[in-house]
């Protein structure tokens, strides 16, 4: 019998990160993207290599960044996002130029010394999701005022 040898720890975690169906995105402390996966090509429409280098603006908004930044530049300020903090929908941009919506959760990043790298972002499309719901919740408001 062959040995089954277990790939590096830094190896599973690239291929875990490419596999992954949902978009993860790092971005360092100034909002510049470091690291974008195929599920972040997928989910935006934008190439690693389109994407790498840029501001995180790429993806956010014109009217959402003031607010994005706002929240960003206090994360790194308490070296980390608010306790009990949960994945939420929001906007976002694809490279379509559409508005989309995008389920998604945050994190700080900090290397073994405690000292803060940037920022982690996963996302998932949720745009048909978020307007079914919409249209869902519009009936449901319209069944409510008739007479009954």
């Amino acid at each position: 019998m062959s040995k089954i040898e277990k790939p590096s720890e830094s190896t599973l975690s690239t291929d875990i990160l490419r596999c992954m169906p949902e978009a993860v995105i790092f971005a360092d402390l100034n909002g510049i993207i470091q690291d974008w996966n195929p599920g972040a090509e997928t989910v935006f429409g934008f190439t690693a290599t389109e994407a790498l280098g840029q501001s995180l603006d790429l993806i956010i908004p014109e009217r959402m960044r003031k607010a994005h930044w706002d929240g960003y530049n206090k994360a790194i300020a308490r070296s980390g996002t608010l306790p009990g903090r949960i994945a939420m929908i929001t906007r976002s941009l694809h490279k379509s130029g559409d508005q989309i919506y995008v389920d998604m959760s945050f994190a700080m990043v900090k290397d073994a010394q405690d000292q803060l790298l940037g920022s982690l972002a996963v996302a998932r499309d949720a745009t048909a999701r978020f307007t079914e719901e919409k249209s869902l919740r519009r009936q449901l408001a319209e069944l409510q005022k008739l007479p009954g």
